[in-house]
């Protein structure tokens, strides 16, 4: 196949409109992995510049922005015309939802159901530019790629006329995150005055990542046990937390640090010189961050629920994500046993391989492919 005869696939960027979240950088990293595949031009759309403009162009990617107050008005009722040019022969939306009135072939990504499942665990921003369009967008979707089985059988339960159209895509890891020196986990630990190492959480400041468990676990600890590790929290601030900001500054004397949304290297230094790390979110479309965790060879505790027994496996603890005391049995098990929680890090690096980008943007080219017939 020639230059001039491979199809051009349309995406939206909305995902890398200001700060991107799990969902752009996710966005982000597969794109570039298509466009280097060679087997299509890529068209990336939005109704403003993303912030990553310049490595999409360095990929490959060509760029276009057509001036929208709010993403979701763009993707409803400005798209659609931009698509009926002639140009474009399939449009790949990876954020939930396509344009009611589609004049082409459409994938869609969905990476899980929260808004449909838990809506009070999301803006109503957020509710209203996903659930009126839901439905349209599963219909009219020629395939719908997800992030795991677990949100495939959510499909399957509650849409059940798209199972014909479900591919499973697991998200990669970045290769960054991987084992650190000894030397370069001492150092960061004795910067973050953990010098016998930590507890870590990562991830965003939300109700539906159980944060207010994981203090009431680790509290738990602490009371009986004064030498237990201190508790590492990393991630932006989301919403309906503030209770949970100032309990959070209530502990910092007892050893409770919250450092926010940190660099991407910085981040990926905190984590490799975790000890454990714990993730009691009560629902995951996927759950990167205990996949990178796992990359890094750490031993990891994950709520049983939604995909995250799927990322993990045996190569992890999973724990009722509603009693703080499983949760802190957990912890002391692997603090208790080094060996298990050397045996688990060991298994974790191991099976966090499977989750490769170059894979998964092979399984994305497939799917959009089938969708274009």
């Amino acid at each position: 196949m020639t230059s001039s005869t491979l199809p051009t696939m349309g995406v939206d960027l909305r995902a890398l409109v200001g700060t991107p979240s799990g969902v752009g950088l996710m966005t982000l990293a597969l794109l570039q992995r298509l466009a280097a595949r060679g087997r299509a031009h890529y068209l990336g759309l939005a109704h403003r510049p993303t912030v990553a403009d310049s490595e999409l162009a360095d990929a490959g990617i060509a760029l276009e922005h057509q001036p929208a107050p709010f993403g979701v008005l763009w993707q409803q009722l400005r798209l659609p015309s931009r698509l009926r040019r002639g140009d474009v022969d399939l449009f790949w939306s990876p954020l939930m939802t396509l344009p009611s009135r589609m004049p082409l072939p459409g994938v869609v990504t969905i990476h899980d159901l929260t808004p449909l499942l838990f809506p009070e665990t999301h803006r109503l921003k957020v509710r209203l530019s996903v659930l009126p369009f839901l439905r349209s967008t599963l219909q009219q979707a020629r395939r719908i790629a997800v992030d795991s089985e677990a949100t495939a059988r959510d499909l399957r339960t509650h849409f059940p006329a798209s199972t014909e159209k479900l591919r499973v895509v697991h998200p990669g890891v970045d290769p960054e995150f991987q084992p650190a020196p000894r030397d370069e986990i001492e150092r960061t630990r004795e910067e973050l005055g953990c010098p016998e190492g930590y507890l870590l959480y990562a991830g965003t400041l939300e109700p539906r990542k159980n944060l207010e468990l994981l203090l009431d676990a680790w509290e738990a600890l602490r009371a009986s046990d004064a030498d237990a590790p201190p508790l590492v929290l990393v991630g932006p601030y989301g919403w309906r937390s503030r209770r949970l900001l100032g309990r959070i500054e209530r502990l910092a004397p007892s050893g409770l640090s919250y450092l926010g949304r940190l660099p991407r290297d910085r981040q990926v230094e905190v984590v490799q010189a975790a000890s454990i790390f714990v993730y009691p979110s009560l629902y995951e479309g996927f759950g990167l961050p205990p996949a990178e965790a796992m990359a890094c060879g750490l031993p990891v505790i994950v709520s049983n629920r939604s995909s995250l027994p799927e990322v993990v496996g045996e190569a992890g603890l999973q724990i009722d994500p509603e009693s703080a005391g499983d949760l802190a049995s957990a912890i002391r098990c692997l603090l208790d046993q080094p060996t298990l929680a050397r045996e688990l890090g060991e298994k974790a690096r191991a099976r966090s391989r499977r989750f490769d980008w170059e894979l998964s943007a092979q399984q994305m080219e497939e799917v959009l492919f089938e969708a274009l017939g």
